[in-house]
């Protein structure tokens, strides 16, 4: 079926209004697969850049034994739920929100967002480190941790959270950048970041001369340190007038707040989705089989998070592209950029998957040689990897969807994948005893998370009140 079959044919066009930016022009105007690679190659890097983080860290923690590798994959989806809350949840609202103003020619509403992005993203900042540094041992001993695993969980999440509003201060202003078009500079600063958490890290951890050796919590005290730099240069950039957006003292409008949470707020729910379905299993795991098979199955599910940055590569232009189209009435050219976006995802994501299912031990013994931890961790790689493209198509169409402020269909995607992974792998597990079993669960959970998401977006529910509006203006008329 035709977009145009879909859509509710639209009225022309308005001329661009004379002062927006060449960089909002192209949005507009630009062809969609060349303007959507020159946006998302900055990103994709820095995006395999930032995931290195991760990778980094794990490959140096793996150095003080199976312990601290099962601690850090106890605290690792909360640590990145704070990265896919702050860059791509409320991150997404606020790039939303500007790419928005920006299309549609609101230059100073976008100017006055940037403050109260900052605002909301710090507070949300305090909120959450709150709740890591409360009730952290608490959340990661229903996760299956126990004994030198847990002590190891504390040591590394204590330092990472009581730094966390530094990280959603860094996405905030990232996420501003973004959202005007300009991906290269916030993308330079994040691999500034990465190449110097290469030498930290290990210093960190180790120690070397006078810096003492910090051991599991040193990698997080080397990433805090990266961040805050991070943050740093980000500001000078807004400040210095660099960037399309400007920050302007103004004054706080509680429309300006609804607009960044009302797509931030329902991204948040969906993030939360995500990184409950991957706690909820991680603790299905331990009570199977313990803690070196969590290590086995963290090490293994963190290359499908390391997704989640690589596809962000192409979501921040998703984004800025549809909002800005949006603003501007061109919903079948946004429409035609989510769909691009979303084939590119899932071809890319799912030559990962099979990679990894073919070859799991290549990825797994980049972090140790536990038998235990290789048999969990191949066994999920197997079972999942299949299905890695599914969930790049979902989640660029879920960022594709917060440029348009419509993210009802990747929430219900997402609880979707909730419902199976954890509800059928606990069945499975209960009835058969079998963890592989537990595996093609997750599988067939992200399969339906692709699916159900694709499918609704390209039948065109994001203008289905659109079209409802029309149909009863004219039945009025």
């Amino acid at each position: 079926m035709k977009n145009s079959a879909v859509l509710a044919p639209p009225a022309a066009a308005p001329a661009p209004p004379a002062e927006m930016s060449a960089r909002t022009l192209l949005l507009l105007e630009g062809p969609i697969v060349p303007t959507l690679l020159r946006l998302a190659w900055p990103n994709v890097l820095v995006m395999v850049a930032q995931a290195s983080t991760g990778l980094i860290e794990t490959f140096w923690v793996s150095r003080l034994g199976t312990n601290a590798l099962a601690g850090m994959a106890l605290v690792f989806p909360g640590v990145m739920m704070m990265a896919m809350l702050s860059a791509g949840a409320v991150g997404g609202g606020i790039s939303s929100a500007v790419a928005r103003a920006l299309g549609s020619g609101r230059r100073a509403d976008a100017d006055a967002l940037v403050l109260h992005a900052l605002l909301i993203n710090c507070a949300l900042g305090l909120l959450t480190s709150a709740l890591f540094l409360v009730f952290g041992r608490q959340i990661y001993a229903a996760m299956g941790g126990r004994g030198g695993s847990l002590d190891a969980a504390m040591a590394y999440s204590n330092v990472v959270f009581a730094g966390n509003i530094v990280l959603w201060l860094m996405n905030a202003l990232a996420s501003v950048i973004r959202g005007s078009g300009e991906m290269l500079f916030p993308s330079t600063v994040v691999c500034v970041g990465v190449a110097l958490l290469i030498p930290l890290s290990p210093l960190f951890i180790f120690g070397l001369g006078p810096v003492p050796a910090m051991g599991i919590a040193g990698g997080g005290a080397a990433v805090v340190a990266t961040t805050a730099l991070m943050a740093v240069i980000l500001a000078w950039y807004i400040l210095s007038g660099n960037s399309v957006v400007r920050l302007r003292i103004a004054r706080l409008e509680p429309a300006f707040f609804a607009d960044i949470l009302r797509v931030g707020g329902v991204g948040t729910l969906s993030t939360l989705q995500t990184t409950l379905t991957v706690a909820l299993t991680t603790g299905i795991v331990g009570a199977a089989a313990g803690p070196d098979a969590v290590a086995g199955y963290g090490t293994g599910s963190r290359l499908e998070y390391l997704l989640i940055p690589l596809v962000f590569g192409l979501g921040a232009p998703l984004v800025a592209m549809v909002g800005v189209n949006i603003g501007a009435g061109q919903k079948e050219r946004a429409l035609r950029i989510a769909m691009t976006g979303a084939a590119l995802a899932f071809v890319a994501c799912e030559a990962i998957g099979l990679a990894a299912a073919l070859w799991p031990s290549a990825w797994l013994r980049l972090f140790g040689d536990d038998p235990m931890m290789i048999a969990t961790g191949s066994a999920y790689l197997r079972f999942v990897g299949p299905a890695y493209g599914f969930f790049g198509l979902g989640l660029a169409l879920y960022f594709a969807s917060q440029g348009a402020g419509r993210l009802m269909w990747p929430l219900l995607g997402g609880f979707a994948r909730l419902v199976i992974a954890v509800g059928g792998g606990w069945l499975a597990l209960a009835l058969t005893g079998s963890l592989p079993l537990v595996f093609v669960m997750l599988g067939a959970a992200l399969a339906a998370y692709g699916a159900i998401v694709g499918i609704a977006v390209r039948s065109g529910v994001w203008f289905r009140k659109d079209r409802l509006a029309l149909r009863a203006a004219s039945v009025s008329s």
